[in-house]
């Protein structure tokens, strides 16, 4: 099968193609996991929207607003108002799917956004968490280190009980991106996401929350790291450091 059409793949992510395409959509990104996880990630972007914003379509407009509506506007240029209104939305709900979000709309930095996402499409995997497990630590990241063109490490958390699973390679907005994935006995998991970027220059230890996801995140040289569990803060806090020790400088 070729490649789907851009409009079938859109179609595919938003749940609107026929029975039969669907499954052939699906058979071929499974052949195709770098599209398959970009997919995944803009399906995740949107459940995400509508979680954030669809309990603001179900509140009432405020009787001042609509009252002031009746009494000043004609009925043309509320319309007008309206029309440019949606347009606005449906512009910056196109940006956010694409992942190109400006930033005066979303204040999560990329690296800590994608890695919540990431964490979010992968943590709850059962069979295939990961592409190469534990057991090929030194393969995994022999692979992961070629793919980004920079060393990489595993940074070591059995002490905080927490063990690696192992990796993948994920599509990132400037190329090839790695995921790490640890977890404990109790099958809580947390992801170490790390990409590349020459242009890097802050190198300031941040925290990010999106949605459940709690992520520390910083920036190493030309490497950003980020940390991603459903955790309490200040518990990840403490891992986050222990990884920022262990990696140092690049």
């Amino acid at each position: 099968m070729n490649r789907p059409l851009d409009n079938e793949l859109h179609a595919w992510v938003d749940g609107r193609l026929d029975a039969t395409r669907a499954a052939a959509v699906t058979a071929w990104l499974a052949q195709h996991p770098d599209e398959e996880a970009c997919l995944i990630a803009w399906r995740r972007q949107k459940e995400l929207l509508h979680a954030a914003f669809d309990p603001a379509l179900e509140e009432p407009v405020p009787t001042r607003l609509s009252d002031l509506a009746r009494r000043r506007a004609p009925s043309r240029l509320w319309r007008a108002a309206a029309a440019i209104g949606w347009l606005a939305i449906g512009i910056g709900t196109g940006y956010i799917l694409r992942g190109e979000v400006p930033a005066e709309m979303n204040r999560t930095p990329a690296l800590a956004r994608n890695a919540a996402i990431a964490h979010v499409v992968y943590t709850p995997e059962v069979r295939h968490p990961v592409e190469v497990g534990a057991d090929q630590e030194a393969h995994l990241i022999q692979w992961l280190s070629k793919r980004l063109g920079t060393p990489l490490k595993t940074p070591k958390f059995e002490q905080t009980g927490f063990s690696l699973v192992g990796g993948r390679l994920l599509p990132g907005e400037r190329g090839a991106v790695a995921q790490f994935m640890y977890e404990d006995t109790s099958g809580r998991r947390l992801t170490l996401y790390v990409r590349t970027d020459p242009e890097n220059r802050d190198t300031a230890f941040r925290y990010a929350q999106e949605g459940k996801v709690s992520v520390f995140y910083w920036l190493d040289h030309k490497v950003g790291y980020a940390l991603s569990a459903e955790m309490p803060r200040e518990e990840l806090l403490a891992i986050a450091e222990l990884a920022y020790r262990q990696l140092g400088r690049n």
